[in-house]
């Protein structure tokens, strides 16, 4: 993994398997963002078997192989999807293009888990919506800011031991760096990728959501702007948002493609959720100009004390053995379908919305 580059992002985490071997098989097709990587680490080491991938892109595939050489080539899509043995059909396409996969998946009695963003438009959220409906399967999102961040998992126990009281506000600073002289050309293309607030604002939004324990919400103002790429006039590279929640709590995040190339890591992503008794600050994938740079610091402050505390190793990334189960038994412990819609819906109604400055 190259931590200077988001877009290949994908933690590898210690094997804990919530099945046998066999017991829960995925397919992986299209392999068009990084994230693909992250999303077959995490559903391997919770236990589950990979049977397929797929790819119209043949170097695609033969570099995705040569990290997962267990996985067999199946001879188009439709042999992955409509393979009986298979449960789960694991995704990352053109954004544009994740909601029909996700219909085809779900149409062939399979569950779909998606990359972020999973939708650039609100008609295809409703589209899923009623195939979920029709179907009963699931439409999952690999939110990795949250699932497949040590720090965030850790911050979410301390709030839901009361280590900071009521949760009132969430603020989050979801930094990238841009690259791009090594991203696809539909990354630059609005249509395809959906917008700086429909993609990496996606993370933001579904982390308030979790935080603040909010189940619906409404966007108060959005902002989207290109001050620094004229070379890639569809590309926002600035965005932010401010939220309110239906229980009163509030939210206001920043997302940028401005890491400069002297940190180490591929953005300083930041979340800090205040509550009646006290505060949380994690420092997601870096502690700027300390010496060994670790990410996954998590800031306690409360009526205690004050912590500080490195949380890589400790809690694993239980998101992923959840939902296998949650597969198999047809529950909604790692996250419900309706949180990853309307984290969905929020980021396009911001996106959507927003006003553009320069």
């Amino acid at each position: 993994m190259k931590m200077s580059e988001g877009m290949n992002y994908a933690p590898k985490g210690k094997p804990a398997p919530v099945v046998k071997p066999g017991e829960f098989v995925f397919s992986a097709v299209r392999l068009d963002h990084g994230h693909i990587y992250g999303m077959t680490n995490a559903l391997t080491e919770a236990g589950g078997t990979l049977k397929y991938v797929w790819d119209p892109d043949p170097k695609k595939v033969e570099k995705f192989l040569e990290t997962y050489p267990q996985a067999k080539v199946a001879r188009c899509e439709a042999e992955a999807l409509e393979d009986r043995e298979t449960h789960m059909i694991a995704g990352a396409a053109i954004t544009s293009e994740r909601c029909a996969l996700g219909l085809r998946a779900m149409a062939a009695g399979k569950d779909y888990f998606t990359d972020k963003a999973p939708f650039t438009t609100l008609d295809q959220l409703a589209s899923a919506k009623k195939m979920v409906e029709e179907t009963r399967k699931k439409y999952m999102v690999y939110y990795s800011e949250r699932l497949h961040v040590e720090g965030a998992i850790l911050a979410g126990y301390m709030i839901d031991q009361g280590e900071i009281g009521k949760v009132i506000h969430v603020e989050g600073f979801g930094p990238h760096r841009l690259g791009a002289a090594w991203r696809p050309k539909w990354f630059f293309e609005k249509e395809k990728y959906g917008g700086i607030l429909c993609d990496i604002g996606s993370h933001q939004i579904e982390q308030y959501l979790a935080f603040a324990g909010e189940e619906d919400a409404r966007v108060d103002f959005s902002r989207i702007g290109n001050y620094h790429n004229p070379d890639h006039p569809e590309l926002d590279d600035f965005g932010d948002c401010s939220i309110t929640g239906k229980n009163g709590t509030t939210n206001y995040f920043r997302v940028d493609w401005f890491t400069p190339d002297g940190l180490r890591t591929w953005g300083d992503g930041r979340t800090i959720i205040l509550g009646t008794e006290g505060y949380i600050e994690i420092r997601k994938f870096i502690d700027v100009a300390t010496e060994s740079g670790a990410g996954n610091q998590v800031i306690l402050v409360n009526g205690k004390g004050e912590k500080k505390i490195d949380a890589t190793g400790i809690t694993g990334y239980p998101f992923f053995g959840q939902l296998i189960l949650d597969c198999l038994n047809r529950t909604e412990n790692a996250m419900t379908q309706a949180h990853a819609f309307k984290a969905a819906e929020l980021c396009l109604q911001a996106q959507a919305q927003a006003v553009v400055v320069k």
